[in-house]
């Protein structure tokens, strides 16, 4: 069998969980036929911690052997590429995906998503950064034990002007920004809204965040200045919305669900946190069904996440054997799925609306 003809099957194969195929996404980099009849096959995946390449590879293989003339041995390689809209070229970022990751109330859980979200996508080999949006009451740097503070160097332009860029704190990997690197601890934050404008604008755009497969946005509590300024700034690739599953949170997530859809933000699906014995569950699962939208998975109330919070080790609960693992790892692959889809299937950035 040539390399052409296998090449031609490769890419007429669907790619489970997407509407398009192999070759429709341009995802078979590589094919070559060995001396012996076995053949070499590199792919490409759109998204980190692809959840079906067991399928795929089965398929493939299944495809092959069906053939009047079945190679003797399929190999296959997977490489990573994130697709995304590069949400953050109108501003001169470098970033595929921004994600905002934001929740109706307090008190819910939504700093430790999206952190965990940062730490599980780039534990499955993207390129992650994470900004701490909530000017108010900032948590990650506490979450990651990020410590230190943004430096401020000199850039050369291509015309060969000198500008002056801000290079954010880099822990373990990822690079964060918050305003806690620049305020003491126990000091308040006490700003109006032009401030905060002026923060989150050198956060994002005068930042050297380099390129990214996903810059997390954690987003304060509510539906007020801080999400307003970042949806005219940026056109995010999504957002998720964080709830627990009691009725008093449910009412205010909801207003957070509609404020994404005024701004004409895709949503990319509710995450229920804190299920259990103490908060119930369920709800944010059937919210998710009543407003039409994805639920992303729900996370338990599980103590190990609290403590390894405290101790300024998030990250650990995913080099580790926990109960809570498992849970946040669906998590960060149902929302690089719920991106993967909405671009490829759409691959237009969301045109902004800002409703006065």
């Amino acid at each position: 069998m040539t390399e052409q003809i296998q090449s031609d099957i490769l890419n007429a194969l669907p790619l489970p969980g997407f509407e398009q195929t192999l070759g429709d996404l341009g995802l078979v980099k590589n094919l070559v036929v060995q001396e012996d009849s076995s053949c070499k096959i590199e792919i490409e995946l759109p998204v980190p911690g692809y959840p079906h390449q067991n399928q795929l590879s089965d398929s493939i293989r299944e495809k092959l052997a069906s053939t009047d003339n079945p190679p003797k041995e399929v190999s296959i390689d997977y490489s990573l590429n994130v697709r995304g809209p590069e949400s953050g070229g109108a501003i001169g970022l470098r970033v595929k995906n921004v994600i905002a990751v934001g929740s109706g109330k307090g008190g819910v859980g939504k700093s430790t998503i999206a952190a965990s979200l940062a730490y599980g996508l780039k534990s499955m080999g993207a390129k992650v950064g994470l900004l701490d949006a909530d000017v108010y009451g900032p948590s990650i740097p506490h979450l990651l034990g990020a410590t230190g503070k943004p430096e401020v160097h000199e850039h050369l332009n291509p015309d060969g002007s000198v500008i002056q860029r801000i290079h954010p704190v880099q822990c373990q990997g990822i690079a964060v920004m918050s305003i806690a690197f620049l305020v003491p601890e126990e000091n308040a934050v006490i700003w109006r809204g032009p401030m905060l404008h002026k923060l989150l604008t050198q956060f994002i755009s005068e930042t050297e965040w380099g390129e990214l497969d996903y810059l997390i946005v954690d987003m304060p509590p509510g539906t007020g200045d801080v999400a307003l300024t970042l949806s005219q700034m940026m056109s995010l690739a999504g957002a998720v919305v964080v709830c627990t599953p009691q009725k008093v949170a449910l009412l205010d997530a909801v207003k957070a669900i509609a404020m994404y859809r005024q701004v004409k933000i895709p949503i990319l699906g509710m995450v229920e946190n804190m299920t259990g014995e103490l908060f119930g569950s369920g709800g944010a699962k059937q919210t998710a069904i009543d407003k039409k939208i994805p639920f992303l998975g729900e996370v338990p109330s599980d103590v190990t996440i609290r403590i390894r919070g405290d101790e300024s080790k998030l990250g650990q609960l995913f080099e580790e054997d926990s109960a809570a693992r498992e849970s946040l790892e669906k998590v960060c692959v149902n929302v690089a799925m719920e991106i993967a889809q909405q671009f490829l299937v759409k691959p237009q950035a969301p045109t902004l609306e800002i409703l006065q």
